[in-house]
């Protein structure tokens, strides 16, 4: 069975409440809070500066100005790697503080905050930070007499918006690119999670980033955020949450025909066929569902699986699952935390009894665990059917689905019979079908025998309703840069 040990509140220092505007920390302009919790006891961690339209148009002016006529737009393009360089040695000296202040805020266990959330937050900075000085254009050979060539120009100014589920990696992965190219940012962090991302804004400080260039508006979506995506001066958007936000905000940055990119939800398929290894497969659709207590937009919640095996699969996942330590996300046992809030603890119950009504059978778990905090029992079901809702909504939270299947055709087509795009996998010792399959399916990221492997170089974004853009990577500089062509007569 699950266990658990009793959650405790571990703080190391003040935290910063404020939100960080032209290099200064100040109150809302309305003086408005909002209090952020720990989801592990319920209690409140602290009050948050409220940002509203007020406070956002402050911050966009101050990005706006930093951007059009400050030192940022004229400092050179290597000093700004060293800047961002400057940034990860300062998280990477502060890294166990980072980690207790994550887990503190979003629940996640403390062994995934310190052993990898900050190293990918620490690898991130340090690979755009290379970048800087090697975004560059091209000359191209023109017809006539003249001198033709191509710059790659920062866009401007750029209003962030970031889910809860990876807080500060979510920072790294949009400050990253941008400051690399040049943008100056308003970042809006989500409001179940703002403490992390304040830290991270002293640290930007503490490592010499201009006033201006790094600006911090903790808020709601509705006020805040739409807000940002509204405002005249912001030349780009870029934001990570569900999909139904992600339409809005496509709609109204039309109003203004802002640049957007958005990483959106999923629903990814997670295939096991029977020439795989079954014991690593296993460990991988674990990995797969349960990291950050399914709070994954990648999260293999329909984990596919050939009828041969199916049986054993099941049993080999229950047995794990109800093995799972749940409890205090600052023991560096604990496997999985709380849900970063109730409202995502109920959304979560819901689906489960949904799933409980329209059949499918709920091999471990389907419950709340203890009497405190976020926690719901790793659950797992099987004889699930493509129609039922659980196998068709993204749940975002630790239920996994385990569907049959008997054939390639049959498979790929049902991975497929979904609005999402985000991730796949597929295990297999045939490495002809593992490229087959990979080619077929519909997806941005497709793991082979492996699950959640990410990398700063490798980008990472969705098909379909899954988004439009690239993270990471070379690509993700594209989406805060401008092409500007250049033609000079030679006569």
């Amino acid at each position: 069975m699950a266990t658990a040990t009793a959650p405790k509140r571990k703080t190391s220092r003040s935290h910063q409440t404020k939100m960080l505007i032209d290099g200064k920390w100040r109150d809302a302009v309305s003086g408005k809070t909002f209090a952020t919790y720990n989801p592990a006891t319920e209690e409140e961690i602290a009050q948050v500066a409220e940002g509203e339209a007020a406070d956002i148009d402050l911050a966009v002016k101050a990005a706006r100005k930093a951007f059009d006529s400050g030192p940022w737009r004229k400092m050179d393009a290597r000093d700004r790697g060293r800047l961002i360089n400057k940034l990860a040695d300062l998280i990477e000296l502060n890294i166990d503080e980072l980690a207790a202040l994550e887990t503190l805020d979003n629940g996640k266990p403390i062994a995934e905050s310190r052993n990898a959330d900050l190293p990918l937050v620490i690898d991130c900075l340090r690979y755009y930070a290379g970048w800087a000085d090697k975004i560059h254009g091209q000359t191209i050979p023109v017809r006539g007499n003249y001198f033709c060539y191509t710059r790659k120009e920062p866009v401007g100014v750029a209003g962030q918006i970031i889910p809860w589920n990876f807080p500060m990696l979510m920072v790294a992965w949009k400050w990253g690119p941008a400051l690399a190219a040049g943008c100056t940012i308003v970042m809006k962090p989500a409001e179940q999670t703002p403490l992390s991302c304040l830290r991270m804004g002293e640290l930007a400080l503490e490592a010499g980033f201009p006033e201006g260039v790094i600006n911090i508006v903790p808020g709601f979506g509705e006020t805040a955020g739409g807000a940002l995506v509204d405002h005249p001066g912001v030349d780009k958007v870029a934001f990570t949450g569900s999909t139904e936000v992600g339409k809005i905000i496509m709609r109204n940055a039309a109003n203004s025909l802002k640049r957007v990119t958005l990483e959106l939800g999923g629903k990814s398929p997670n295939i096991v066929f029977a020439d795989a290894d079954l014991d690593a497969a296993v460990d991988g659709a674990m990995l797969g569902l349960y990291l950050n207590q399914g709070q994954c937009c990648c999260a293999g919640s329909r984990l596919f699986v050939e009828d041969k095996v199916y049986d054993a699969t099941i049993e080999k996942l229950a047995r794990k699952a109800s093995a799972r330590k749940l409890g205090d996300p600052f023991d560096p046992t604990t496997e999985q935390g709380p849900q970063v809030d109730k409202t995502q603890f109920d959304k979560i119950l819901g689906y489960i009894e949904s799933g409980k009504q329209q059949g499918a059978k709920c091999v471990t778990g389907g419950e709340r665990f203890g009497e405190k905090g976020y926690f719901i029992k790793p659950t797992i079901f099987s004889e699930v059917k493509d129609e039922m809702t659980i196998a068709r909504e993204e749940i975002f939270g630790p239920v996994l689905q385990v569907l049959r299947f008997k054939d390639i055709e049959e498979v790929v087509k049902r991975a497929n019979t979904t609005d999402y795009g985000l991730a796949a996998a597929v295990w297999t010792r045939d490495i002809g079908k593992a490229h087959g399959i990979a080619n077929r399916i519909r997806a941005g990221t497709v793991w082979v025998n492996c699950y959640d492997v990410f990398d700063a170089a490798a980008p990472f974004g969705g098909f379909k309703q899954s988004g439009m853009g690239r993270e990471l990577g070379e690509k993700a500089l594209d989406n805060y840069t401008e092409l500007k062509t250049v033609t000079v007569a030679m006569d």
